[in-house]
């Protein structure tokens, strides 16, 4: 599993599928990708990921880990069984260990995330469609330790798995130190979307402020 490398120019064009819930970030892709590769189709729930999917068999599917109606693993869960010519790379705003290996588990080739240029994310698409397993630099080094260490044990946190794919997004950012407003950006939501998850966070775990939820982050490698 080696880092993220540079597109090379002789690639041909594959054929690849978007699922992501932002028509903003995939109409950026598209943009980004379309000299690169043949975007076939693109969907923004599981449902129309599965069926569109199965309707156009592309090479490689880039899909968000987190979307409201299961994200990612529900898709990996549908089409795997049915489709296991199609490989799939996760393309996330999320770096969690939980999710990298959660996705991995469910039959992803490889998970990159969002911050890669376009040239980084061409060639890791070549390399899925070729086979290999394929990780932005940063995480491959805590999924090898992970699956080395631990090869069989679910990824668990009974505190954790109170929460939405959401609330965790904004719980990690958070913890980071971003504020209320940068959060909205990062994730394309509302402000006050921003402030009912926190919400939704401080009641679940029952704690009462932000410094609260960062070291509770911290605590569990979160950030």
């Amino acid at each position: 599993m080696e880092p993220v490398e540079g597109a090379d120019a002789r690639t041909e064009r594959l054929r690849v599928f978007l699922v992501d819930d932002h028509a903003m970030f995939r109409a950026g892709v598209r943009a980004e990708l379309g000299a690169h590769v043949e975007v076939v189709g693109e969907a923004s729930t599981v449902a129309e990921a599965v069926t569109r999917i199965a309707a156009t068999g592309p090479d490689v599917v880039l899909l968000d880990v987190h979307m409201p109606d299961g994200g990612g693993r529900a898709v990996l869960d549908a089409m795997r069984r049915t489709h296991p010519q199609v490989k799939f790379l996760a393309l996330s705003v999320s770096d969690a260990a939980e999710d990298v290996i959660g996705l991995i588990r469910a039959g992803a080739r490889g998970y990159v995330t969002k911050t890669i240029s376009p040239d980084e994310l061409t060639a890791a698409i070549r390399r899925v469609a070729d086979g290999d397993a394929v990780f932005s630099p940063r995480l491959a080094g805590f999924v090898l330790d992970a699956f080395a260490a631990r090869p069989d044990a679910p990824v668990a946190d009974p505190e954790l798995d109170q929460l939405t794919n959401r609330e965790r997004e904004v719980l990690r950012l958070l913890a980071r130190g971003y504020a209320y407003k940068e959060i909205a950006k990062e994730l394309f939501i509302s402000i006050k979307t921003v402030e009912t998850h926190v919400s939704n966070v401080l009641r679940k775990l029952q704690m009462s402020n932000r410094y609260e939820l960062s070291r509770w982050a911290a605590d569990r490698r979160l950030v």
